[in-house]
């Protein structure tokens, strides 16, 4: 499972907003309820292969936004960002095979050590400056960078870089 932590408020669309795994300020106790909520809304719409979960966390609450039994474009990120083949396990597993039979799991839950990774958004507002440039419910960007570092800052500022923002 990956835990990637939204950077932009909630109502933003996850395919706006810039996330960064792993999380940076999400306290254990907040990820493992995040864990145990995806663990059993797999299990109960009876999921095989991706599932994308989103969460908002509130005074250390932890709310359901939306639940969606499909591959994302969040899926590339993840797979990078961890360096476990996300599709290929899902379509192998959607074609019938048993997670106990890959064991190129056995280490997924660890964190590359040292290296943490940032999804920045592409967004159009220079080509379409008639665009309102609020960020809302409705996605506008059209791609997304990702920028991979020993620290946040780093990470950040190479995604960032990878979108076309430059420093002022």
């Amino acid at each position: 499972m990956v835990v990637m932590e939204q950077l932009d408020k909630a109502g933003v669309h996850s395919g706006d907003s810039t996330c960064v795994y792993p999380p940076q300020t999400l306290p254990a106790d907040v990820l493992e309820q995040v864990r145990s909520y995806t663990r059993s809304l797999a299990q109960a719409l009876h999921v095989v292969g991706l599932i994308n979960v989103q969460y908002a966390v509130k005074d250390g609450a932890v709310y359901l936004l939306e639940v969606n039994a499909r591959a994302s474009r969040t899926v590339p990120f993840a797979s990078k960002a961890t360096g476990v083949p996300l599709a290929r396990i899902a379509t192998r597993l959607i074609l019938g095979e048993r997670l106990a039979a890959m064991p190129e799991l056995a280490d997924f839950h660890h964190v590359r050590e040292g290296q943490i990774s940032v999804k920045a958004v592409v967004l159009p507002f220079n080509k379409f400056p008639t665009l309102d440039p609020v960020l809302g419910p409705e996605m506008q960007s059209t791609g997304e960078s990702m920028g991979v570092g020993l620290s946040f800052a780093d990470a950040l500022a190479k995604a960032q870089l990878g979108a076309g923002k430059r420093p002022a």
